[in-house]
């Protein structure tokens, strides 16, 4: 059986992430693995050793995929950065979830203030977002 040479090996890698960000974009991390790759590639040649190669593989992608992350968008969604008002679809009880309708989804929602109920069909003012979990206070409390 014959083995590839290193280089060559690594050149196919580097091609195949390459191509895998092309189709299914991952925010760079495929890309960051297949550029090392071509960096081991040309490495290769002055670094003896399959397991020293893989190495320099894996420290390449990190420094590589730190330096290409200021270029991913933000994965928070404009419109949720810009309203802070919400309708209540459900009561929410002193200290419990309940629903609210923020811009077109339903949320869950939790009043800041635990010892305040809010009833259903009831603006809501959006304070801050925990997860999945949307924390409101009632309109009328600004107003």
């Amino acid at each position: 059986m014959k083995h590839m040479n290193p280089p060559l090996t690594w050149l196919i890698i580097g091609i195949g992430f390459c191509l895998m960000e092309a189709l299914i974009p991952s925010a760079f991390l495929e890309s960051a693995l297949g550029v090392s790759a071509f960096g081991v590639a040309l490495l290769s040649l002055f670094v003896p050793g399959v397991n020293y190669q893989i190495v320099l593989w894996m420290l390449l992608s990190a420094l590589i995929f730190w330096a290409l992350k200021r270029f991913v968008p933000n994965r928070t969604a404009p419109a949720l950065r810009r309203a802070t008002e919400a309708r209540t679809t459900t009561a929410i009880q002193p200290g419990k979830i309940g629903r609210v309708i923020y811009e077109g989804n339903s949320w869950q929602a939790r009043c800041e203030d635990r010892q305040v109920s809010i009833e259903p069909d009831q603006e809501v003012f959006v304070l801050e977002r925990k997860g999945n979990t949307l924390i409101v206070m009632p309109l009328s409390v600004f107003q």
